[in-house]
């Protein structure tokens, strides 16, 4: 068989070489026109485009993009909802995004001028709230209990506990979860912690930003005493502690410096002063003893309690959220608002109920179950979806005004809604929640609606959005539906699996999956204690061992 010549040969590679390509349009374009196509993608697309090329990587995380996909995502939704919004001075308009005109309600603090947003950062976290997707941890505070029970506080990432037996402490969250400071309770004595152990625990939040944190410890034998934790030298300063009482047990306490109100068990609400303090040698805060300004007497709250104090340059707004019991209604929840002076007189004082008022009718519906709940729903009154007459007494509650969350032992939670204004003071009628199935230990309410709850043996934990209440139908259909939470369902996923879920494909896309770690020490959490708390990035649960151990259980949201 001849031989080809050299020059065939060159003929052929040639002509190999010489196929043709679609010719590529759009590395011509400048990155202004690139962006401006890609804004009309959505998120699912829009991450695909950042594995396609370099430049394209950079221009599919531009900072403006997700800022825009955020608002739409997640602001706009929320502002549909809320009633009155689209009404008189806003126009409909006003309702899609714009950098200048938009409006971004509670999240107004991520646009703040000066302010550097990590937009893509923001939506994965939102989004990973939205659907439940989270990574687990747990940090073992205790190796057995202690009595009184350990008392737990979360303030921007730092959980602060106290026990009789371990005194107080202050871990890190963030990264691996170190342990940040230390202090043993012995004020009076080595036996003193140990005798009469802490029986309530609050931050006050107004110096965090200094770098320090004001602690308020309230004691079974009435006494109190305040701390201040110096983030940056990692130590607890003990400032001041006031003599035992007579009246009790202290059993709930709220602190905003430099007023301090407590609750003991005899039912004495008594707001207290502290005068400029001043620093000792070396350098520590010590408080003088304070001024009471005020000193009341209550015969119709009964545990559980909530204490809520704002105080402004003009006046002091104390309230406290309780249970009350009544003739034929069973029991439902009261609020108390006290507007004093700076120098403890009082302006203001009303009151407020969560029962209907006026009359009601004899008949009452027998509700069908809630789908997701084992023990039948309490009766409801008259026919709207999810107004509900409570009858049980409510085993936890908490206030972050205007949401007030009731827990009952049937399942189920109670959304209240105060009106608090010049007019006057008011609740509406509670709407009931449904969505567990097992006893729920504790609840928390946060800003802009957000709550979280927790049943007693751990395994369930739910997010609740409940933003706008119950005025408008939207709503009421919502949590009608049981539409109006999320379970967080931990699961070990390989991240590097390439199978994607068809449902996050549609919202996000694969890229902004996370693996989902639920850590075998979940299954060693026999019980929980009660207490749930969270911020913008997790959720923290306190969680007893099968041997006894206090460990929190961290949801990771980022």
């Amino acid at each position: 068989m001849p031989k080809r010549s050299p020059d065939r040969d060159i003929d052929d590679y040639r002509a190999k070489r010489l196929c043709l390509y679609p010719p590529d349009r759009l590395s011509s374009l400048s990155d202004e026109l690139i962006l401006r196509t890609l804004s009309y993608l959505p998120v699912s697309e829009l991450l695909i485009c950042e594995r396609l090329s370099h430049r394209l990587k950079g221009l599919a995380k531009d900072s403006q993009l997700w800022k825009s996909a955020y608002y739409n995502q997640f602001v706009r939704p929320r502002a549909s909802r809320i009633p009155g919004l689209r009404g008189g001075e806003l126009s409909a308009r006003s309702l899609f995004y714009s950098s200048k005109v938009s409006k971004w309600l509670e999240d107004d603090h991520l646009v703040k001028r000066g302010r550097a947003t990590n937009w893509k950062r923001q939506f994965k976290l939102r989004h990973n709230w939205s659907r439940g997707n989270c990574k687990v941890s747990e940090t073992e505070v205790a190796e057995r209990p202690s009595v009184p029970p350990l008392l737990v506080q979360l303030h921007e990432g730092i959980v602060v506990t106290v026990d009789s037996v371990d005194g107080l402490r202050a871990w890190q969250m963030k990264g691996d979860h170190k342990q940040l400071a230390s202090m043993a309770l012995n004020l009076n004595g080595a036996s003193s912690a140990s005798l009469f152990g802490p029986s309530s625990l609050a931050i006050d939040s107004s110096t965090s930003t200094l770098g320090k944190l004001n602690i308020a410890l309230g004691f079974t034998d009435g006494k109190f005493s305040i701390y201040q934790l110096s983030i940056k030298k990692r130590i607890f300063v003990h400032n001041y502690t006031h003599i035992p009482s007579s009246n009790g047990t202290i059993s709930a306490i709220a602190y905003a410096s430099p007023y301090f109100l407590a609750m003991t068990e005899s039912q004495l609400l008594s707001l207290y002063r502290f005068d400029p303090a001043a620093d000792d040698s070396l350098g520590n805060t010590i408080f003088a003893p304070p001024t009471l300004l005020s000193s009341l007497k209550s015969h119709t709250a009964w545990p559980p309690l909530c204490l809520t104090i704002r105080a402004s340059s003009s006046d002091i707004l104390a309230s406290i959220a309780y249970a009350m019991p009544t003739y034929l209604a069973g029991w439902s929840v009261g609020l108390q608002e006290l507007r004093l002076t700076s120098e403890g007189s009082i302006l203001e004082s009303r009151l407020a109920s969560g029962l209907n008022q006026g009359f009601a009718p004899l008949s009452i519906q027998q509700p069908p179950h809630s789908p997701n709940s084992r023990t039948p729903s309490p009766r409801r009154r008259g026919t709207d979806p999810g107004i509900l007459a409570p009858s049980t007494k409510p085993t936890s509650l908490s206030y972050n005004h205007p949401y007030l969350l009731a827990v009952h032992p049937d399942n189920t939670l109670t959304l209240y809604m105060v009106t608090s204004n010049a007019q006057g003071l008011s609740i509406e009628t509670g709407n009931r929640l449904w969505g567990h199935t097992s006893s729920i230990s504790g609840a928390y309410v946060g800003d802009r609606g957000k709550a979280v709850s927790v049943s007693a043996q751990g395994n369930e934990l739910r997010v609740w959005e409940l933003e706008g209440g119950i005025r408008s139908i939207t709503s009421r259909r919502r949590i009608a539906a049981g539409s109006t939470s999320v379970q967080v369902r931990p699961e070990i996923r390989d991240i590097g699996s390439q199978a994607v879920d068809d449902s996050l494909t549609e919202n996000i896309g694969h890229a902004l999956r996370i693996g989902l770690t639920a850590g075998s020490p979940l299954g060693e959490v026999a019980t929980n204690k009660g207490w749930v708390a969270f911020d913008e990035e997790k959720v923290i649960v306190l969680g007893e061992k099968i041997r006894g151990a206090q460990t929190l259980v961290v949801y990771d949201f980022t």
